[in-house]
Formats: structure tokens, C-alpha cells, sequence
């Protein structure tokens, strides 16, 4: 094991841990912390051996490992972008409807105080 290899299987088992943990403390859902977790053993073992990747692409058609790396890490982040565009767009949604309700919430309770100002008015007289 050279250098690279024993700082970087280090370091992802340290983040596959911190994964585990984030899932168990609530600090992230189990499903964000599980498919942390397994990215990053996933990523601890391909550094670990790197002939398997190599392997693995054959098998899918690819010549070398590093191709099927770059491929699989633009397909991750595409589908992460997407679903975090999708939760953008749902957080908007709330935050519309929220902000509608308030209006309406201050709207009626402005007319309810108009309405007792004006009574009170007319009770003076």
C-alpha cells in the first residue's frame, strides 16, 4: 500500500463512520446516511484495488477503470442535482403557500381591528 492509498482508505473510512453516525444521531435521514456511507466505502475499496475497477469496466464494455469512474461520478452528481432541484422547487412551494397564508391571516386581522376601531368610534359619539 503506497502513500495515496493508506491517506485516502483512511480518510474514507473516517467519512464512511461520520456517515453512519450523522444516520444514527438524526443529523441526516437513514437514507442520505446509508448512500453516504456506502459511497464512501465504495470509494475506500477503489482505492484500495484499483485493478477492480479496471474489472468492472471490461465487463461493462469500458476500456479502463477510470473511465467507469468518471462516468458513474457524473451520473451521481446528475441524479444529485436533480434531486436537489426537485427540493428546491418543493421548499418554494411551501414557502408560497406559507406567505399566502399570512397575508390572508394580517388581512383579516386588520379588518377585524377596523371593524372595533370603527365601533368604538361610533360608541363615543
Amino acid at each position: 500500500m503506497n502513500l495515496f492509498q493508506f491517506l485516502f482508505v483512511g480518510l474514507a473510512a473516517l467519512l464512511f463512520f461520520m456517515s453512519l453516525l450523522a444516520a444514527h444521531r438524526g443529523w441526516s435521514t437513514r437514507r442520505e446516511g446509508l448512500a453516504s456511507a456506502v459511497v464512501w466505502f465504495v470509494a475506500g475499496c477503489a482505492i484500495l484495488w484499483p485493478d477492480a475497477t479496471t474489472r468492472i469496466a471490461q465487463f461493462f464494455g469500458l476500456g479502463r477503470g477510470a473511465n467507469l469512474l468518471l462516468y458513474a461520478t457524473a451520473l451521481a452528481m446528475l441524479v444529485g442535482f436533480s434531486m436537489v432541484y426537485i427540493r428546491l422547487r418543493h421548499l418554494r412551494r411551501e414557502l408560497t403557500m406559507l406567505v399566502r397564508h399570512l397575508a390572508i391571516v394580517e388581512a383579516d386581522r386588520g379588518q377585524s381591528a377596523l371593524g372595533a376601531s370603527e365601533q368604538g368610534d361610533k360608541s363615543d359619539q
